[in-house]
């Protein structure tokens, strides 16, 4: 079933599988204003559906997302200054929304992209639980070529997904590189195929969602929060989750599953 709220973002479901499309393909789904309240509508929505267990996140036609829509900037010029800072600064607070939920949300979020990932494309990537990319992608932070510093939480991914002197590196100078360097620096976890990349992405969100719910979610908890907190916190952290995974139905078939030398069928517990 597809709904269409917003014609710039596309929401299918598939049982616990909901997948968002990003779908300016003619604009190289570069992100607009439309597409920004769509974004921000869908994952507060998504978010909050109880019934999910992942999310892809794609683009329509030949590219993932180069970034944010230069003509739409262009109109802006004319303003006075301080009336285009404060346009500017609402306009990324307002996308800024849509980061934060798919940080937050309990659901594992895979991207899948291919083409030209580029500015906040790269960073909506990054805010991603996992990427899955086409061997033909591209991926640069181009925000130094018009001037702009990262939007979308690159600041904050970045540093912590390739270290703070490539991050450094990749927002200074903007360079392009490709997706084997993407998958060196610790961008994506794989690299498929441009004809396999649908078909992968199928298969590993279908792997997410068919597992045991409370653990794969806790996973994702406790790794995101886990950058702020002491070693004795996380420890404690651990420890609950740990607890509180074995006392679900699914922690009983799993067990029981590896003693009968079978494939366990988790429930969702």
């Amino acid at each position: 079933m597809t709904e269409r709220v917003h014609d710039s973002v596309l929401v299918d479901r598939d049982g616990p599988i909901a997948t968002l499309t990003l779908n300016r393909p003619s604009s190289l789904n570069t992100l607009d204003l439309t597409m920004s309240d769509a974004l921000v509508a869908h994952t507060t929505q998504l978010a909050a559906d109880d019934s999910l267990r992942c999310i892809v996140l794609r683009g329509a036609g030949a590219h993932f997302m180069a970034g944010g829509d230069i003509k739409s900037f262009a109109e802006e010029l004319d303003a006075p200054m301080t009336e285009r800072q404060v346009h500017f600064t609402r306009m990324v607070c307002r996308i800024h929304a849509a980061i934060e939920n798919l940080q937050r949300m309990p659901h594992v979020v895979i991207a899948s992209v291919h083409g030209a990932v580029a500015g906040f494309g790269m960073s909506l990537m990054c805010a991603c639980d996992l990427a899955i990319a086409a061997d033909t992608s591209y991926f640069t932070s181009a925000y130094r070529h018009i001037a702009l510093t990262a939007d979308g939480g690159a600041s904050y991914t970045l540093p912590r997904l390739v270290g703070l002197k490539k991050a450094m590196e990749i927002l200074l100078l903007g360079e392009r590189f490709d997706a084997r360097e993407a998958l060196r620096l610790g961008l994506i976890n794989r690299i498929v195929a441009a004809a396999d990349l649908q078909s992968a992405t199928s298969a590993i969100a279908a792997t997410i969602a068919s597992g045991p719910a409370m653990a794969m979610r806790n996973v994702k908890r406790l790794l995101n929060q886990s950058w702020s907190q002491t070693l004795s916190a996380q420890l404690e952290s651990e420890a609950i989750s740990f607890g509180a995974c074995a006392a679900t139905d699914d922690f009983s078939e799993g067990i029981r599953a590896f003693i009968e030398k079978r494939p366990p069928r988790f429930g969702g517990s």
